[in-house]
Order: structure tokens, then C-alpha cells, then sequence
């Protein structure tokens, strides 16, 4: 069953839908507008499971660019929600744009129900019974702050609509891919998702920082299940200066944290800067499996960068020498490719190499390098490579048995790596070897990690 949250800015919206679910997904701030995409978060109630979408406020006169594409915005989740809940500030009393919006509810069909917000204690219950006026039944009083009238709200939400099966793709069958697409604010994220998802599901604006919460979006793709999470954009840390700003950085990495596979999307003009890059470290050491975007590639077309020397500097600077693709969300080159690279990453990251292979490459190793001799401490011995299986998945991890781990340097750890990233395609995927000497029966304690 989902259910729009709307009304005027500054009611309360994302607050009251974090209250319900208990969670602080839905950004919140003292400053109107701060909502402005729909974001959908998943609960339940008395068993029932429920998808509240946070929208942004709805102010209908207001007739600048952004403020419309919020208003689209809003009218695309009432189309996709089965009831609606108007929120309304009980204490600054019922306002013009309260009316249009009730008005809206009611062209639209849906089952609804009023919840005055902002009452923080009993006394203040009153206030709720201004709001009959909207034509949508019996107010509900409540306080997202602090929890009052909440186990009532949720109880009539679910009177709304009989129950039926809700099928919710939520992103945890086994062959999901949860892709983030994170990257600097104005490199064209939103537009990618929007190319991907076929449909226009997220604002897209000139003005830099738009998207500010992350927004979960479940599509198929060739008969496999994604979901896309499109993320705030991340700025220097220098520029992180107000709140706002800083929870929105934070959201974004919580977003890569929780993705098996991250796009890092770059602005083509501009080629790799150094904040791009530091994306790229930070999703990697999110464990995720990560692929650079050159985005509008349409604008830099042969006259542009030079694509092998930034496939050049990334191989250089990023250890997981992730792969750098071009696309323009523009014209739609190279969308499906994206896709196709997305699925292909997280696949390479949830794989098991056979314990054979394995032993088959790490001959081949040794035969083409052969590991360090051990200095005085070690008597002059050479470190054995003996044998090598793979212990787990998402990230891939090895366990390497060795004579003597003291003799692993940190070069030839770095060699072996690289190779078995040749060797199995795992540019771009986190790596983990651990290095365990030989008897050894305890947790191993050295290890080298990508």
C-alpha cells in the first residue's frame, strides 16, 4: 500500500513521515523547500506493510521553475499511490494553500485523511478541528516531534484502503542490483536517472545541489532487477559550510554504503578532476563496485578530453582501476551500456572463483614474479605462496596460505592483486587478501584490502 504524503512547505512532511517509519531518511530542516524529489521509505503497521512517498511542499502559486517541477512531482506520486495524507501546521492555523491542496486531493480520487501536525501537547488538540473545513473528514492531531496521535494516523491510513497484496519491489531478492549514482552536484546525475528509469522520476535543474535527499527508484533492466539510488551531490569538504549541506553529503555516502555498485559520474568537459576522484576512493571504500562516467559526452565530443589519458590517470590514481565509460543523458548514448556495466560489476562482485583456478592462477604468479627472500630477520628464506581459496563475497575476499606472513611486502601484496584483477575482470571491484600463515588457527590479523 503507498501513500503520498503532501502539503504546503514547511508542515512538517518529512518529519512526520520519519516519525512513522523511525527512521531520519527524509531529510529535515528549518528551511522551507528542503524536500523537493519524492523518496519512498518502507514500514508496517499491526502487519500491514506500507510505502510512504515525502514529497515536496506544494505552494500552487508560486509559478517559478523549480517550485513546478515540484508540483509535477507531487501529482506523478499521487498517480502512483493507493491513499494520501494532507499534513497541515495546526499552529499556524488553515492558510489559502491548505484549501488548494485538499482540492487537489479530492480531483484525484484517492482516499485521504488530515493530519494536523505541530500539536506537541494535549492542549493544543483543539486546533485540529479548524481543519474540517478541507472537506476530507475527521482531522488527526499530531506531533511528528514528539510521537502524539501517531498509532491513530497510521491506523486510519490503513482503514483507507482494503487490504490487498502489496507487491513492493524492495530490493532484497538475491539478484537485485542496488546502484548508487553519486558524483560532484551538477554533473548531470538526476538526468542519468531519469535516462535510465525512461521516465522524468527525478528533478532535473541547472541549479547545482537540486537533489538533496536519496531517492531509492526499482526498475528492470533485460530481466533483472534494479534500483537506483540517486544521491545528493557531494562537494568539497570546504564547501560544506551549512547544515543543510553537511547532512546532505552524509545522506550520499550512507547511499553508497548501502549499494552494490557505484557510478561515479564525472562532467566530460571538465574530464577527471581531483574531487572526482576522491568519489571514486570514497565509494570503493564503501565496498562498492565502481565505474567512472564521463557524462555529456556530447558537448565534448573529439574536441573534448582526451579519453585514454583519463582512463590513463584513473588506472594511475584509483588502485581498483575502476573502467571509464562516456554517456550522454542528453542524446542517450551509451544508456543501456551503463546498464549492462552495472549488472556486469555487481555479478563479478557476488562471484566465486573454483578453489582450482584459484591455485592455478597463483602458479602462474609465482612463475612470473617470484616472491621476495626474507632479509637477516628471516634467515635469508624466500616467502611460499602454498595455496589460495576464496572465503567471500560482496566484496570478493581470499584467503592466501603462506609460509611466513612477516615475509609479505607490501608490493608483492599489491602485485597479486593486480593480477587477479587481470586475470578474473575485477576492475573496479573491491578486493580483499588476507595472507595467513601456514597452521595458523586463529583469525588472521594482516591483510591487504582494495
Amino acid at each position: 500500500m503507498k501513500v503520498a504524503v503532501v502539503g504546503y512547505p514547511n508542515v512538517g512532511k518529512s518529519s512526520l513521515v520519519n516519525r512513522l517509519t523511525e527512521s531520519r531518511e527524509a531529510v529535515v530542516h528549518e528551511r522551507p523547500g528542503v524536500t523537493r524529489d519524492r523518496k519512498e521509505l518502507s514500514t508496517d503497521w499491526n502487519g500491514r506493510p506500507l510505502t510512504l512517498i515525502d514529497t515536496g511542499g506544494v505552494d500552487l502559486d508560486d509559478r517559478a521553475e523549480l517550485a513546478r517541477s515540484v508540483h509535477e512531482q507531487v501529482r506523478a506520486a499521487l498517480a502512483d499511490a493507493d491513499a494520501a495524507v494532507l499534513v497541515v501546521d495546526a499552529r499556524a492555523g488553515m492558510r489559502p494553500g491548505d484549501h488548494e491542496v485538499a482540492d487537489l486531493l479530492r480531483r484525484s480520487g484517492l482516499p485521504a485523511v488530515v493530519a494536523a501536525n505541530k500539536i506537541d501537547s494535549v492542549r493544543d488538540i483543539p486546533l485540529a478541528a479548524d481543519f474540517h473545513a478541507l472537506g476530507l473528514g475527521e482531522p488527526i492531531a499530531v506531533s511528528a516531534a514528539q510521537g502524539l496521535g501517531t498509532g491513530d494516523l497510521l491506523d486510519r491510513i490503513v482503514e483507507l484502503v482494503p487490504v490487498a497484496e502489496d507487491a513492493v519491489l524492495d530490493g532484497t531478492e538475491d539478484d537485485t542490483v542496488r546502484l548508487a549514482v553519486i558524483g560532484r552536484p551538477n554533473v548531470g546525475k538526476s538526468s542519468l536517472v531519469n535516462r535510465f528509469a525512461g521516465a522524468e522520476r527525478v528533478i532535473v535543474s541547472p541549479l547545482a545541489g537540486t537533489t538533496r535527499d536519496a531517492i531509492d527508484l526499482p526498475i528492470e533492466f533485460e530481466g533483472r532487477r534494479l534500483v537506483l539510488v540517486d544521491t545528493a551531490g557531494l562537494r568539497r569538504q570546504a564547501k560544506v559550510g551549512e547544515s543543510l549541506e553537511y547532512y546532505t553529503s552524509l545522506r550520499s555516502r550512507r547511499a553508497a554504503e548501502r549499494a552494490d555498485v557505484a557510478l561515479v559520474v564525472c562532467d566530460a568537459s571538465e574530464g577527471i578532476t581531483a574531487q572526482d576522484l576522491r568519489v571514486a576512493e570514497l565509494a570503493m571504500h564503501s565496498g562498492c563496485a565502481t565505474a567512472l562516467v564521463l557524462n555529456k559526452w556530447d558537448l565534448a565530443g573529439a574536441d573534448g578530453v582526451d579519453l585514454e589519458h583519463e582512463r590513463a590517470r584513473a588506472q594511475q590514481k584509483l588502485r581498483l582501476r575502476p573502467r571509464v565509460l562516456t554517456a550522454s543523458a542528453k542524446t542517450g548514448r551509451n544508456i543501456q551500456r551503463l546498464l549492462v556495466e552495472a549488472i556486469a560489476l555487481s555479478d563479478r562482485s557476488a562471484g566465486r572463483i573454483p578453489t582450482p583456478q584459484l591455485n592455478r592462477f597463483l602458479s602462474d604468479v609465482v612463475a612470473a614474479r617470484q616472491p621476495p627472500a626474507g632479509g637477516p630477520r628471516h634467515s635469508g628464506h624466500r616467502l611460499r605462496l602454498i595455496y589460495m581459496t576464496q572465503t567471500g563475497e560482496r566484496p570478493p575476499r581470499f584467503s592466501i596460505q603462506v609460509n611466513s606472513r612477516g615475509r609479505v611486502t607490501r608490493d608483492y601484496a599489491y602485485y597479486v592483486e593486480n593480477r587477479l584483477r587481470d586475470r578474473y575482470h575485477l576492475e573496479g571491484v573491491p578486493v580483499i587478501i588476507d595472507f595467513v600463515e601456514r597452521n595458523e588457527r586463529r583469525a588472521p590479523t594482516r591483510r591487504t584490502a582494495a
